[in-house]
Order: structure tokens, then C-alpha cells, then sequence
């Protein structure tokens, strides 16, 4: 435990070092969020229902989302690329802590130093939009609303280390990982709710694990996810988290046979 603090103290350390780069890559994402707001409001201003969804609902889910990316997909996994391409991860690999536990605190890292300012980031907008908001206070559905986000946290925390792997065997680990993400974005509902997509399109969307990023967290405490469906949905999310753990695992150990640290 007191590792795993050290570890995390660092990762705090490492940001405050580049301050600024981290104070653009929040203004980012409060503009995004801002213009996502004001979109969906002037939307909703012709009518009260649209998609199934209320103004307050609607809201609610964009809101929540500028919350839920960082918890999710904040991660430091994308270094492992280039620490095979310079290698530099023969220093990782000595150590006692596995690598992707190191890894894990990391992004825990991560995720709790930009949860702290994506939560007084939308504390302010909430201030000065005072946009409708939609509460949940169902106790078992915020208990089923936290297990999907472990969930989600977790498939994606191998799905990104999945990304990495691929720098045992090319030289050019950002461009696959940046057309990944480009395409997972889209499918983790971080811009709209997945279901107003066409029927096709969400049905295909609903067989992808990217599904659990955002999306189905979300849904989960809207309360628009019950019943059977809800452990369907928390039964497939299990089920991804087993694919992506076992996918990694296998082409790590496969990468490792490979590796020869060619930077050092």
C-alpha cells in the first residue's frame, strides 16, 4: 500500500512539473463540455422530449460524461510504447511490482488528480448555468452505477495496455493508438447517447466493449437500465473485461519473446 501511494504521490508530481500543458489539456475539456452543453440546450428548447430523453436527463448525461472520461480513460499506459521502442522498459521488467500493476497505480494516478478538477469544473458550471439536473437516488442502482464504471475503468485500462503491446513489433506506436481512440470515442457515447444513433449502428455499437467507457455507466444511473437488462449489461461488461485481461496478457508474453532492447 505504501508502494502504491509513492507511486501515485509521483504521477501527482510528474503533472505539477508541466503545469502548464495540464492546464490546456483541462481548458480543452471544459470547452468541449461547454459547447456540448449549449448545443443539447438549444435542442431541447423546441421541445421536452426528444430520444427518449428529457432536458434534465439530457444534461444530466453530458455533464456527467466530462466526469466520467477522466475517471475511465485517464491513463499513462500510452508510455509503455515507447519505453519498449527506446528500451527503457528493461528497467521496469527487473522490478519486483509487475509492470502493469506500477502501471495501474499510475493511472490511478492520474485519474484522482483530474477527477479532483473535472468535479470543481462542472461545481462552477453548475454555478453559473444552473442547468436542470436529474438525481438519482436509488441506493441499488448508485451501487450497480459504481460496479459498471470498475468495470469500464477496468476493460479499459487493458484495452490500452493492448494499444501499447503493439510497440514489441512497430516502431510507430502513436498513430495505431490515436486512430483506436478516435474510433472508441465515438463509440463510448461521450458525445450523445449511443442509443439515438440508427438501429444498426447502436446494435453493433452495443457488441463493442467501448460500450462501458461512458455509455453504459451513465444509462445505468439515468435508471434507463433494469431488470434483466441491467445484469445482461453488467454480465457482457464482466465478459470484455476477461477478453481484454486475457488478450493482454498473451500478447505481452508474446511481445517479451521478441524484445531485445534495441534503444538501449
Amino acid at each position: 500500500m505504501r508502494l502504491a501511494i509513492q507511486i501515485i504521490k509521483n504521477t501527482w508530481a510528474e503533472y505539477m512539473m508541466y503545469r502548464l500543458s495540464f492546464v490546456l489539456w483541462r481548458v480543452r475539456s471544459v470547452m468541449q463540455l461547454i459547447v456540448m452543453y449549449y448545443l443539447w440546450w438549444a435542442i431541447f428548447s423546441e421541445t421536452q422530449m426528444l430520444f427518449g430523453y428529457t432536458q434534465s436527463m439530457m444534461l444530466t448525461y453530458i455533464l456527467l460524461s466530462a466526469f466520467v472520461r477522466p475517471l475511465i480513460m485517464g491513463t499513462r499506459t500510452q508510455e509503455i510504447g515507447g519505453m519498449i521502442n527506446d528500451g527503457s522498459l528493461s528497467n521496469y521488467l527487473i522490478r519486483p511490482l509487475h509492470i502493469f500493476r506500477f502501471f495501474f497505480f499510475r493511472d490511478i494516478g492520474d485519474k484522482s488528480l483530474n477527477i479532483v478538477f473535472a468535479f470543481g469544473e462542472i461545481i462552477v458550471l453548475f454555478l453559473l448555468l444552473r442547468p436542470p439536473i436529474f438525481i438519482q437516488t436509488n441506493g441499488e442502482i448508485l451501487l450497480f452505477t459504481v460496479l459498471s464504471l470498475l468495470i469500464g475503468m477496468i476493460i479499459f485500462f487493458y484495452f490500452s495496455l493492448l494499444l501499447s503491446s503493439l510497440g514489441y513489433w512497430s516502431s510507430d506506436v502513436w498513430a495505431p493508438r490515436f486512430l483506436s481512440f478516435v474510433f472508441a470515442e465515438f463509440f463510448t457515447g461521450m458525445l450523445f447517447p449511443l442509443d439515438i444513433l440508427p438501429a444498426p449502428l447502436f446494435f453493433a455499437s452495443r457488441l463493442l466493449p467501448f460500450t462501458y467507457f461512458i455509455y453504459f455507466p451513465l444509462k445505468v444511473y439515468l435508471g434507463h437500465v433494469q431488470g434483466m437488462q441491467l445484469l445482461q449489461g453488467v454480465a457482457m461488461g464482466l465478459f470484455w473485461m476477461l477478453c481484454m485481461k486475457t488478450m493482454t496478457d498473451r500478447l505481452w508474453q508474446r511481445g517479451l519473446r521478441v524484445y531485445a532492447a534495441e534503444g538501449r
